[in-house]
C-alpha cells in the first residue's frame, strides 16, 4: 500500500508539472497565433491511450509516462517532421515568427513552472504555515551515525557554530546540504572548539554509502520487541521510552548503546516511561552489548510536546504569504543551481547520486499527505524549469540558445543544421536517462543483495 500510494502521488505530481509546462508553451503560441497541432500529457509511442480534437488542436493521453509534448507547426522538434519542413512556410506556423515571439513561446514552459512553484508555495504557507527546527536549537549537538560523516570528524553532540566561515543555515535539516559546498566547519564539542576539513567528494562518498546522514538526536522509544529476541518476555512493551539505565539518566537514544556496553552478558534495570507511568524492567545484555529492540522515532512536533525541541512557527496571511512564497522559490532556485555545479565538477562525486524516476519517487511520503506532496510538487517544479533551459538541443534552453544567436547575429540557423542538432540534443538527453535511472536499478539491485 505504500508503494502504491508513493507511485499514485508521483503520477499525480508529475501529470501537473507536465500539463503545466506544456501549457506554457500553448498559451504563448496561441498568443502569436501559431497553430499547435498537438498538447499530450505523457508520450504516445505507436498508440495513444484517448485523444480528441478541438479546432486545430489534438488533446490526448500517452502510454509512456516520461513527460509530455505540445507540438507546434513550423518547429523542428522531437517529432522530427521533416515534411512538413519542406513546404513553403505558413502564416500560423512558429518559423513564421519574428524572433522575439518565438522566443518567449519557447520560454513560456519554464515561466509557467516557475509560477507554479511560486503559487504553490503561497498557497502552502498561507494554509499550513512554517514550521521547522531551528539549527541553534539543537543545544546538544548533531546525532552522527553516518561512516563518512564519522570518518570526515564528526561526533554525536557536536554543536555546528560555522561553516566556511559563516553561521551555519537556520534550518537543521539544511546544514549536511551547506557541507556540501564548503572546505572548512568548525563545532563546538563538549565545550572545546573543534576545526573539521570538508573533503571535496562528500557528495559523492554520501551517496555510496546512503547512510542517514545528519540527524537531530531523539529518544529509546521501542518500537518492538521481537519474539525472537532474549528480552521477549521481560515486560518491555511497544511505545516504552528508556530514559535511564540503573539508574543512570538517558536523554537521547545514542546514549543507550555505550552504557549497555558496559555490561555484556549482564542483567540491566531499564529505567521506563510507558503513557508517563514510571517503571523498571530487568533486561538482559547479550555478548554483543545489546538488548534484542527495535527502536521507532517521534517526529518533530511529538518531540516538541516531551520538551526535546522548540520549534519555530511562523503563520502568514493571504498578503504575507505572496512575497514569502516568491522568496522560498527564488532560494529552491538557488539551491537547485548550486547543486548543479556539484554535479558537473566530477572531483565532487555528486554524479553518483544522480537518479531517475526510482529516487524521484521515494522522494514522495509512503502515506497521502497534502502538505508534503505539494512541497515536493513546487521543489520539481523549480527543477524542471532549470533542467529545460539548460543549453541543451532538443531542450527549451537549445531552442533558445539557438533563438538568442539569431536576435544577435540576424542569421537563422539552417533546418539542416537544426535537425543534425535536434538529434544530437536526444542522444545526449537518452544517454542521461538511462545514467540515471541505471543508478537507481543498481541501487535497488544492491539494497536486495
Amino acid at each position: 500500500m505504500e508503494i502504491l500510494t508513493k507511485v499514485l502521488a508521483f503520477f499525480f505530481s508529475l501529470s501537473i508539472l507536465v500539463i503545466v509546462h506544456e501549457f506554457g508553451h500553448f498559451i504563448a503560441a496561441k498568443a502569436f497565433k501559431t497553430r499547435v497541432e498537438k498538447f499530450y500529457l505523457f508520450f504516445n509511442p505507436w498508440f495513444e491511450l484517448f485523444k480528441f480534437k478541438l479546432k486545430d488542436t489534438e488533446y490526448g493521453l500517452g502510454w509512456l509516462p516520461l513527460g509530455g509534448y505540445v507540438k507546434i507547426s513550423g518547429m523542428i522538434d522531437e517529432s522530427m517532421d521533416k515534411e512538413q519542413m519542406k513546404k513553403p512556410p505558413q502564416p500560423w506556423e512558429f518559423r513564421s515568427k519574428p524572433s522575439w515571439q518565438r522566443l518567449i513561446i519557447m520560454l513560456g514552459g519554464v515561466i509557467m513552472n516557475v509560477l507554479l512553484a511560486v503559487f504553490i508555495y503561497i498557497i502552502v504557507l498561507f494554509n499550513y504555515g512554517e514550521k521547522y527546527l531551528p539549527t541553534k536549537n539543537l543545544t546538544d549537538g548533531f546525532f552522527v551515525m553516518d561512516s563518512v560523516l564519522m570518518d570526515v570528524g564528526l561526533k554525536t553532540g557536536d554543536k555546528v557554530i560555522s561553516i566556511n566561515g559563516v553561521e551555519p543555515p537556520e534550518r537543521y535539516n539544511e546544514v549536511l546540504i551547506e557541507m556540501l559546498y564548503s572546505s572548512k566547519m568548525t563545532v563546538d564539542r563538549n565545550g572545546k572548539i573543534v576545526e573539521i576539513d570538508i573533503p571535496q567528494d562528500l557528495a559523492g562518498r554520501l551517496s555510496e554509502n546512503r547512510g542517514t546522514n545528519l540527524l537531530y538526536r531523539f529518544p529509546f522509544l521501542v518500537a518492538n520487541v521481537p519474539d525472537s529476541s532474549h528480552n521477549a518476555g521481560s515486560g518491555l512493551k511497544k511505545m516504552d521510552m528508556i530514559v535511564g539505565v540503573n539508574g543512570q539518566i538517558i536523554k537521547y537514544y545514542d546514549e543507550f548503546s555505550p552504557i549497555a556496553q558496559q555490561y555484556k552478558g549482564q542483567v540491566i534495570t531499564a529505567n521506563v516511561r510507558r503513557d508517563g507511568t514510571p517503571l523498571n524492567i530487568n533486561l538482559s545484555v547479550n555478548e554483543d552489548g545489546k538488548i534484542g529492540v527495535l527502536p521507532g522515532g517521534l517526529d518533530l512536533s511529538e518531540l516538541e510536546k516531551l520538551g526535546y525541541y522548540n520549534l519555530r512557527k511562523k503563520s502568514f496571511t493571504i498578503m504575507e504569504s505572496v512575497p514569502a512564497g516568491f522568496l522560498m522559490a527564488r532560494e529552491q532556485m538557488v539551491n537547485y543551481v548550486r547543486q548543479f555545479k556539484l554535479l558537473f565538477n566530477p572531483d565532487t562525486g555528486a554524479y553518483k547520486g544522480l537518479g531517475g524516476f526510482i529516487t524521484i519517487g521515494s522522494f514522495f511520503p509512503s502515506t497521502w499527505d497534502w502538505y508534503r506532496i505539494w512541497q515536493i510538487t513546487a521543489f520539481l517544479s523549480i527543477m524542471l524549469a532549470i533542467l529545460n533551459i539548460l543549453p541543451i538541443p532538443a531542450l527549451d534552453g537549445g531552442h533558445v540558445v539557438f533563438l538568442l544567436y539569431e536576435i544577435i547575429t540576424r542569421r537563422k540557423p539552417s533546418d539542416k543544421f537544426m535537425e543534425y542538432a535536434q538529434v544530437v540534443g536526444m542522444v545526449i538527453l537518452l544517454a542521461l536517462l538511462v545514467f540515471a535511472n541505471g543508478n537507481d536499478v543498481l541501487r535497488w539491485i544492491e539494497s536486495i543483495s
